[in-house]
């Protein structure tokens, strides 16, 4: 049986989920956790991080444990990953949510900001696939998910620092699914669309943005059971909705109509 195979059952596996205490990490760990998953969570609040795995733990019936991790920090992530390691176990499934992002304007966009985001969004998410992968590669067995985002795939007004970031997760996790496969280690990227989590509190400050996507927006437990249901599978990709997928085609094929549609209709920010 194949190394990605084998995680089919998650049931006692390891599954390790950055940004886990709040929005679509928060939902990944209890989905993870229903199947029986031993949950680790990291993310830098360390004190609502304790409360989810408390529940990952009354509803898987098994230990989950939450260590406090500031993806901007490399060093800390390979301290983290280490612990993990030796005191949990070996990290069977990978789970890259931490990120945020923020709709402003290429040229009124405070690039100490941007600066951050491509520390956390991108380098911190390299760093932990790294020193993870480090290890599968050994047992010739893992899953890595990155939680990239449509908007890196179709980039719209105001987004151009985050959909920047998010691009660069989709190519960074294409060429590492080739690299990795001949060690038995499965690489997914997911691509939603906009999801109802407390991500547009620090995205989008007027609160609008959220508010005109509504009959589009996804719910992060229908997401998270999505991701997790995609484990111990090899699909490349999850684009959600469905029919972003689409879009994205047809944008690849008619540029100048994309661009129309992005910079026009599509555009609700």
């Amino acid at each position: 049986m194949t190394g990605y195979k084998q995680l089919k059952d998650l049931t006692n596996r390891v599954v390790l989920i950055t940004g886990a205490s709040s929005g679509l990490g928060e939902q990944v760990a209890y989905q993870a956790a229903k199947k029986g998953a031993i949950v680790v969570g990291c993310a830098r609040r360390k004190d609502k991080l304790e409360k989810v795995m408390a529940v990952c733990r009354a509803i898987s019936g098994r230990l989950a444990y939450a260590y406090q991790l500031d993806v901007s920090q490399p060093a800390e992530i390979e301290k983290v990953i280490d612990e993990i390691e030796t005191n949990v176990g070996p990290i069977d499934v990978l789970i890259n949510d931490a990120g945020f992002g923020m709709m402003k304007q290429a040229l009124n966009f405070n690039m100490d900001i941007a600066e951050s985001m491509f520390r956390v969004n991108v380098l911190g998410l390299m760093y932990v696939t790294k020193y993870t992968a480090l290890n599968m590669a050994k047992r010739k067995r893992g899953m890595i998910i990155n939680v990239a985002s449509i908007a890196g795939k179709i980039a719209t007004p105001k987004a151009s620092v985050y959909s920047a970031t998010k691009a660069a997760v989709i190519a960074y996790s294409n060429s590492l699914r080739l690299e990795l496969k001949p060690l038995g280690i499965t690489v997914m990227t997911v691509n939603p669309g906009p999801i109802r989590t407390a991500f547009f509190d620090i995205a989008d400050e007027t609160g609008d943005y959220i508010n005109s996507v509504k009959w589009m927006a996804l719910n992060p437990e229908i997401v998270a059971e999505k991701i997790v249901k995609a484990i111990g599978t090899n699909k490349r990709e999850l684009n959600l909705p469905s029919y972003m997928e689409w879009a994205h085609h047809g944008y690849q094929v008619f540029p100048r109509l994309g661009d129309y549609l992005a910079g026009g209709i599509f555009n609700k920010k």
